[in-house]
């Protein structure tokens, strides 16, 4: 594999593991919903962009558009909203690993709506993964500061509603749509639904208050997460195969952990290194052919 393909593919993991800290820092100054709705805002023009350049269209009438339009709310309303909510009552640490369990939660969906029973392998890795879960969530001895339950259960929603965006969008694929016009005419939708509600949800926000670190760390979930983050993971997925490439994505909740510890001090406890590695195992285990 040529070196720059494996930068792009680790470049991208490191934004995509960089999300829960960014988020963290967001919502210290952002109510979640105007937070969210600048992100999108933010990305929403270099999508349009890209779709252009790349002659992707906006899908078809019918179950083509339908997809999309439930892919945009999932990936880019419902998840980040949560997400951020959720986020701001428990710890960077525990919020990126607990979307660790997003390969896990996307093939139980998947399988629910086709119909077919997992295998064995599934199952068990499920176990070990959750049972990882549990350790992280229930562990309260020595949990990074504001790790609470309730963040966690949020956290859990969000990386549900963003699993059922991936398998909406996999089957817009399945139907002949490119991957990558779900991802830039996914975000634009999603944009044009913030706006009727920007006056409302954003009452009381001194914008001009804001500090420089969230801005920043909006920008970063803009442009980096939900545009840069893409479009050289798609490239990299282009030039090295997608088998050989997919399977970084496993490093991106320990890229979280290690961002969450270096940027924002939160503890590495026994706890959180102990069911990091049990996720881990049993969402390697879950997603094997």
């Amino acid at each position: 594999m040529p070196p720059a393909v494996l930068l792009a593919a680790l470049f991208a993991v490191l934004f995509w593991g960089g999300s829960p800290v960014a988020t963290k820092l967001a919502v210290e100054a952002l109510p979640p919903i105007p937070m969210s709705a600048v992100r999108a805002g933010l990305a929403a023009p270099v999508g349009v962009a890209l779709a252009l350049l790349l002659r992707i269209p906006l899908p078809r009438r019918g179950r083509q558009a339908w997809l999309l339009t439930l892919c945009a709310f999932c990936g880019f309303i419902g998840f980040p909203v949560i997400f951020s909510y959720g986020i701001a009552r428990t710890s960077a640490i525990h919020g990126a690993m607990i979307l660790a369990m997003l390969p896990v939660f996307t093939g139980a969906i998947a399988h629910a709506l086709e119909g077919r029973v997992p295998g064995r392998m599934w199952w068990i890795g499920c176990a070990i993964a959750v049972g990882g879960e549990a350790v992280l969530i229930f562990g309260r001895a020595g949990a990074a500061g504001e790790a609470s339950l309730t963040g966690d259960a949020i956290c859990m929603v969000a990386a549900v509603i963003a699993s059922t965006g991936y398998v909406t969008g996999a089957r817009l694929s399945q139907a002949g749509y490119p991957s990558q016009g779900t991802t830039y005419w996914g975000i634009a939708l999603a944009t044009l639904a913030y706006l009727p509600f920007m006056p409302w949800v954003s009452q009381g926000v001194d914008w001009a208050a804001v500090p420089w670190r969230a801005w920043a760390s909006v920008v970063y979930l803009g442009l980096g997460v939900s545009t840069l983050g893409y479009v050289i993971w798609y490239w990299a997925l282009g030039k090295g195969g997608i088998a050989r490439i997919g399977v970084l994505q496993f490093l991106q909740p320990v890229a979280g952990v290690a961002l969450a510890w270096g940027m924002l001090g939160e503890p590495l406890t026994g706890t959180v290194l102990s069911a990091t590695g049990v996720i881990l195992a049993g969402v390697v285990i879950a997603t094997r052919r």
